[in-house]
């Protein structure tokens, strides 16, 4: 990243077609930091090698950087220059050389969370994707690859604890100083770099792995929160044993480490040997983390630990290639929560999240292939599509070869690139070759963007039955006209009747723009489960009566296919009456019904079948969104199942919640289908209902149930709404994880007065941007709750972009990822779309704009 007030008025933009090899080679380097919150000394000696035959300058990045000296051979060098903020040092005829430069930078001002920073008095570094030349001048591309060496220094006192990649070789005291010195054997690109150093504890363990190595595992964070680390450290252990099970993936260092910190831009960081994550994926305790906070963490863990194979071991040849690490790797993660606790219910939670984030990127002026062709800023594409999306497409493919083969073509890729900067293509072929299976046309998933539609339609000739497949890609940016995809389909088909004629779970690959399927002969029309599991990720239109899906939601054996059924009742529902026309409450009230009757043997999937489809996604349905309307259908839908069903949802209340230690896949789900039924029996509006959810609030035995309750209760105008919000306030205050909560529930709200809400507790004394979690769960949280976003005087609009003009001076990572939500603005009517540009416009007016935010916001007023 650069600095805003160096950052050109037109971003330039990186084609993939650009790409070249590296001219420099840089096989070892070694860093000296003489560390300071204030000031850091940073000492690089770099050993490089002329790759081919012409001599040419190497060339160095920066970004803030001023060299205070240069060295080439032990000599002080003065044929050097800086162009931009470059340097470039010119060699002449060497085809070696071992080249210092030293320089000074200051972690304390540095707000970007990019580089080496400053958190609470602790030192951290965030090198993905170009932070490194926030450090010090380096070619900082992930296709130059280095064993590592690093010493840092310090005050003992204020950095009592230093750590960085690989193994620690040696350490002692000078003074009041301490040093250490670590050692990284495998080559890594300068992404992967990390440092930590300051006052922490440890929560330490120990993993012996499927050849008899003994690996010590670290969880470091501030003192006062090891206790609540023991759900990480087993979730890695976890990992580490899935990992050899699954892929013959062994560890390959005596150390694992990972570090929590509160200031940080992303999720978590890979980084060899030393992972830095967010806290909020690291620290869990009942009191403090709801379920679903139990599975982030165990699921982020799992995603870091198992990038060192998929991203460190085999990385990256280029920034265009980010999903062949993300992607993999998410598909990896998934598989492991899937395994850890309840594999439908995974897949309905990994399949809404792609809805909700993938399919609007998909359908708007960000999309992109998930190998992108040019950019701008790489950090804009950290994107769902990169890596929801792209861990669809690696399903797909496993779907299509099976696990044998699937794991012959992973052997086959690990041990052909291990050690490598690779591509997305190099990842294809190892599949392709390792499977024995023709995947020409299936790179067209690499290439295009956009979400495949298939028009499905039965026909029937003399009893027999089939179905007509027309498939389409539409249009996006840049990319007016399509190829058909190939895919793997899953479907059956059943008879309603009784007869027992059915087509059992049945995967075809579709890859034409039309395509017919033999189906079998049924007296009748049959009911047809298709896409079943989810088995790509594509829309279906297919129109099928209330009867067939409800049919469908209680008969069908695939248990995605079930839900998939329930939901669209649903939705078809809620799309008629938005629409104007009256919607059939009744089938979706029985439906809910039967699904109910599951719910003692399968708590988690009945939780997740019987919640209505969210506004944004209803929303998606229609050709203009009118946010209104679909909060007041939705609304009135919710009332009726509530009141329908009544009785039902006040049984499963007036048992006792499994205690909140309990986090078996059947206790989860409990304690899900417990909020579930308070959130529809509130919107009866019953008059017991404050009272119930204050009562659940107050006894609580962990967090689950009690945000649960304070989320209920923040939709309405009771006296115990205000009572509860206090009481959490008063009791998390100190806790920053938890207090992001009582933040977040209040921009979710359905009150009508969210944004002025919203706009209050930005001036809050909690509140602050310097934080990138606690702005994501105030204004994140609001661009997430449809109605109040879209609210018709466009006083939400105006409320994210006055926080994107001011976040971007400090932080245009975490600023640029508010803009989305705007760039929408084709889907809704006249007036907002109106609103929608002025803001986009007016964020760009702004001088001074990083390069994030410059491609966002300009990209997204093209809609």
């Amino acid at each position: 990243m650069t600095d805003a007030s160096s950052t050109p008025a037109i971003p330039v933009t990186i084609h993939r077609s650009d790409y070249r090899a590296p001219d420099w080679s840089i096989p070892d380097i070694a860093l000296d930091f003489a560390l300071g919150i204030d000031a850091t000394k940073v000492g690089a000696a770099l050993s490089v090698v002329r790759q081919g035959g012409a001599p040419v300058p190497l060339l160095l990045r920066g970004d803030g950087l001023t060299p205070a000296a240069v060295r080439v051979d032990g000599e002080v060098w003065n044929d050097w220059r800086m162009e931009g903020s470059d340097l470039i040092v010119d060699l002449g005829e060497r085809t070696a050389a071992a080249v210092e430069v030293d320089t000074v930078i200051d972690p304390a001002s540095n707000t970007q969370l990019s580089g080496l920073y400053a958190s609470g008095g602790l030192l951290c570094t965030q090198c993905e994707a170009e932070g490194f030349r926030r450090i010090t001048f380096h070619p900082d591309r992930p296709d130059v690859l280095s064993r590592y060496k690093v010493r840092m220094a310090g005050d003992k006192a204020a950095f009592p604890i230093l750590l960085s990649n690989g193994n620690c070789v040696d350490q002692g005291e000078e003074g009041s100083d301490h040093w250490a010195l670590w050692e990284d054997p495998w080559p890594k690109p300068s992404y992967l770099f990390a440092l930590v150093a300051g006052d922490l504890v440890v929560n330490k363990d120990s993993f012996t792995t499927m050849s008899g190595r003994e690996v010590e595992l670290g969880i470091w964070v501030r003192g006062g929160d090891q206790d609540r680390t023991g759900h990480a450290m087993q979730a890695l252990k976890d990992s580490m044993a899935w990992d050899e099970r699954v892929y013959g993936r062994e560890y390959d260092l005596d150390l694992f480490n990972i570090v929590a910190v509160s200031d940080f831009n992303m999720g978590a960081m890979e980084n060899k040997g030393l992972n830095i994550f967010n806290t909020r994926y690291i620290l869990a305790d009942p009191d403090t983390a709801t379920d679903v906070d139990y599975d982030g963490v165990e699921g982020v863990v799992a995603h870091e630990y198992f990038h060192n194979w998929s991203g460190n071991r085999v990385t990256c040849r280029d920034w265009f290639q980010l999903s062949l690490k993300e992607g993999f790797t998410v598909f990896r993660d998934q598989n492991f929560s899937a395994d850890m606790g309840s594999p439908p219910v995974k897949r309905i939670e990994d399949v809404r999240l792609l809805r909700a984030a993938q399919f609007p990127e998909d359908a708007g002026p960000l999309a992109h292939p998930i190998r992108p062709d040019s950019f701008q800023e790489i950090s804009n594409f950290y994107t769902a599509t990169i890596y929801n999306k792209g861990a669809e497409i690696i399903r797909m493919m496993a779907t299509m070869v099976g696990p044998e083969r699937f794991r012959k073509g992973t052997d086959l890729y690990f041990e052909r690139h291990d050690g490598e900067a690779a591509t997305c293509e190099d990842f294809v072929r190892a599949i392709e070759e390792g499977a024995g299976i023709d995947l020409a046309q299936f790179r067209r998933w690499y290439e295009q963007a956009g979400t495949p539609r298939l028009k499905l339609s039965l026909a029937e000739e003399a009893g027999h039955w089939s179905l007509d497949i027309v498939q389409t890609v539409p249009p996006t940016p840049g990319q007016p006209e399509k190829q058909p995809m190939m895919m793997p389909l899953r479907l059956a088909a059943f008879a309603m009747d009784g007869s027992g004629d059915a087509l059992a779970d049945t995967l075809v690959t579709v890859t034409g723009a039309t395509q017919r399927i033999a189906l079998g002969k049924f007296a009748a029309r049959p009911a047809l489960s298709v896409n079943r599991g989810f088995s790509a990720p594509i829309i279906v239109d297919f129109e099928r009566g209330s009867g067939e899906l409800a049919w469908l939601a209680a008969h069908d054996d695939d248990p995605f296919a079930r839900y998939e059924a329930l939901q669209q009742l649903m939705l078809d529902t809620l799309v008629a009456a938005v629409s104007g026309k009256t919607g059939d409450h009744r089938a979706v009230i029985d439906a809910v019904g039967q699904t109910l009757a599951g719910a003692a043997s399968d708590p988690a999937f009945v939780a997740e079948a019987v919640l209505l489809p969210s506004e944004a996604f209803i929303g998606d349905q229609m050709v203009t969104v009118d946010p209104d309307a679909i909060r007041r259908e939705r609304l009135a839908l919710q009332a009726a199942i509530g009141t329908a069903l009544e009785t039902k949802w006040r049984a499963i209340l007036a048992g006792r919640a499994p205690p909140a230690t309990d986090l078996s896949s059947k206790a989860k789900g409990g304690r899900r289908l417990r909020g579930v039924a308070l959130a529809y029996l509130a919107a009866t509006g019953a008059d017991d209902a404050p009272a119930l959810a204050f009562r659940i609030f107050s006894d609580a035995d962990g967090m689950t149930e009690r945000q649960a309750a304070l989320a209920t209760l923040a939709h309405g105008d009771s006296d115990e709404r205000i009572a509860a919000l206090d009481i959490f306030y008063q009791r998390y205050r100190d806790n920053p994880l938890v207090l992001d909560k009582w933040f977040q529930v209040q921009a979710w709200s359905l009150r009508g007065d969210t944004v002025d809400a919203v706009k209050a507790l930005a001036q809050h004394p909690d509140f602050t941007l310097a934080n990138p979690n606690r702005v994501r769960s105030l204004y994140g949280a609001l661009t997430g709750n449809q109605a109040a976003f879209h609210q018709a005087d466009g006083a939400g609009y105006t409320l994210i972009a006055d926080l994107v003009i001011a976040l971007d001076p400090k932080n245009p990572q975490t600023s640029a990822k508010m803009i989305p939500p705007l760039g929408r603005w084709k889907r809704f009517d006249e007036g907002r779309q109106a609103l929608m540009k002025a803001e986009l416009e007016r964020i760009l007016a702004q001088p001074g704009l990083s390069r994030d935010v410059t491609e966002q916001a300009s990209k997204s007023l093209l809609g």
